[in-house]
C-alpha cells in the first residue's frame, strides 16, 4: 500500500541513518549484547552524525527540525538495523521535550549541546520498585533546603540509567497532595548521593543498559528544577503521547521487518515437496499479519502526521501504543512458530525479536493502562 508520510528530505536522512548504523553499530552489537551496554563512543558518533537533538534549536547545536517524522525514520532504521541496544529514541523522543520545553535560558545553554553532541546522554527516572505506571504513587522525595533539593529515594528498570549524565527525577515534593505534589528534578551524574545500582538482567534488549538509581541525601541545586514546583505530573502528561507515538513507530517498524523476514523464509523454507508459504494455513496466517501491520502502519502515519500538527490526543496516542505494541507480539510469535525449531534459535534474528519486543507491551504504559485511559474518554 502506498503511504504518503515521508517526503524527499526525510528520505535522505533514512539514508545518513541508515549508512550511520552500518557503520557504526551493526559490526559491534553482537558485542555490545555480550557486555550488556554500548559502546560511549556511538551516542559522540551520533552526535557528530546529526542523528542527537534533531529538533533542538540550531542556537543549542540541535538540528531545528521541528517535524517528528524524522525521529520516526531513525526509530525505524534502529528497528530495521536490529540495533535494540541504542536508546537514541529514549534520548531523543523521551527526553528532549522535558529540556526544550521546561528549561529556562541557562539550563538550556547548559544541557543541550552536549545532548546533540552526545557527550551528555539522558534518562528519565518515573518507575520505582512499588510504582509503575501509577505515577501518583511515586516515593522518592524532594525536600527543598535553602538553595538545594534533598533527593532520598530509588528508581528502577531505568533505560540508559548506568550511562546517563542527567536524569530527570520524578519526585515528591508535596507528599500531601498525591499527583499534585510530583515535580520533576534533573541530577547530573557525581552529584553526592546519586548512585547507580546493578546493571539490570533482562528478557531482551541486551545491549541497553537499563540501571537501578538510588539518591540517598542527594542534594541538587534548586535551579535544576524543570518546569513548574508541584506541576510534575501535568508535564509528564503532556509528554507521554509523543513517547507512546515513539514507541508504536517502533512497533509497526520491527512488526513490518519480522513479517518481511518470514515471508522471505516461508518461500525458500520446503516442507513436504513445496515452500511452507504455499500451504493454506501458512498463506492465510500470513494474509492476516500483512492485513493488519498495514492498517496499523496507516494509523501510525496518521498520528505521526496528528502530532506534528498539534492535534494528537492522548487518547489516540494510547490507542497507538497499546494497539501497535500488542500487534507486535503477535507478529513476532505467529512468526517464530512459522520459523520452526530454527525460529527458536537466537542466531535468527525472529528470535531475538521475539525477546527484545516482549517489553513493547509493558513500558511507557501497560496495555492495561492505555485501555484505561481509552475507556475514560467513552463516557461511560
Amino acid at each position: 500500500m502506498q503511504q504518503h508520510l515521508y517526503e524527499p528530505v526525510h528520505e535522505e536522512f533514512r539514508d545518513l541513518c541508515r549508512e550511520f548504523l552500518a557503520r557504526e553499530a551493526v559490526p559491534y552489537h553482537d558485542r555490545w549484547e555480550a557486555e550488556g551496554i554500548v559502546d560511549r563512543d556511538v551516542w559522540r558518533k551520533a552526535g557528530v552524525a546529526g542523528l542527537l537533538g534533531t529538533d533542538v534549536d540550531p542556537a543549542y547545536g540541535g538540528g531545528g527540525q521541528r517535524d517528528f517524522r524524522f525521529n520516526a525514520v531513525l526509530a525505524e532504521e534502529v528497528v530495521a538495523a536490529g540495533c535494540s541496544g541504542l536508546g537514541f529514541s529514549l534520548h531523543n523522543d523521551v527526553v528532549a521535550p522535558y529540556l526544550t520545553e521546561l528549561t529556562t535560558e541557562e539550563q538550556r545553554r547548559r544541557w543541550l549541546p552536549g545532548f546533540c553532541s552526545g557527550d551528555l546522554v539522558t534518562a528519565i527516572a518515573m518507575s520505582e520498585p512499588g510504582a509503575g505506571s501509577d505515577l501518583a504513587g511515586v516515593r522518592t522525595t524532594a525536600v527543598r533546603d535553602g538553595d538545594h533539593w534533598v533527593l532520598d529515594g530509588q528508581k528502577t528498570f531505568i533505560t540508559n540509567g548506568e550511562q546517563a549524565d542527567l536524569v530527570v527525577v520524578v519526585a515528591k515534593t508535596a507528599p500531601g497532595q498525591g499527583a499534585h505534589g510530583v515535580s520533576l528534578i534533573a541530577v547530573e551524574s557525581g552529584t553526592p548521593g546519586f548512585t547507580r545500582g546493578r546493571r539490570l538482567a533482562k528478557v531482551g534488549l541486551k545491549g541497553n543498559d537499563t540501571a537501578e538509581l538510588f539518591f540517598d541525601g542527594c542534594r541538587v541545586p534548586a535551579a535544576n528544577l524543570l518546569g513548574t514546583e508541584n506541576h510534575g505530573f501535568y508535564h509528564l502528561m503532556a509528554n507521554l503521547p509523543r513517547e507512546r507515538l515513539g514507541i508504536a513507530v517502533a512497533a509497526v517498524a520491527a512488526a513490518e521487518r519480522l513479517l518481511a523476514i518470514t515471508l522471505d523464509y516461508a518461500r525458500g523454507r520446503e516442507a513436504f515437496g513445496r515452500p511452507i508459504g504455499s500451504f493454506q494455513h501458512n498463506r492465510f496466517l500470513l494474509a492476516e499479519l500483512d492485513t493488519e501491520v498495514t492498517i496499523a502502519r496507516t494509523f501510525v502515519n496518521h498520528c505521526v502526521a496528528e502530532f506534528n500538527a498539534g492535534r494528537l490526543t492522548v487518547v489516540d496516542a494510547a490507542k497507538a501504543k497499546w494497539w501497535t505494541t500488542e500487534l507486535q507480539n503477535r507478529v513476532a510469535d505467529r512468526c517464530l512458530q512459522l520459523h520452526g525449531g530454527y525460529g527458536y534459535m537466537l542466531e535468527y534474528p525472529v528470535a531475538k525479536a521475539w525477546l527484545d519486543g516482549r517489553v513493547q507491551t509493558i513500558y511507557g504504559g501497560t496495555t492495561e493502562i492505555m485501555k484505561e485511559i481509552i475507556g475514560r474518554g467513552l463516557d461511560l
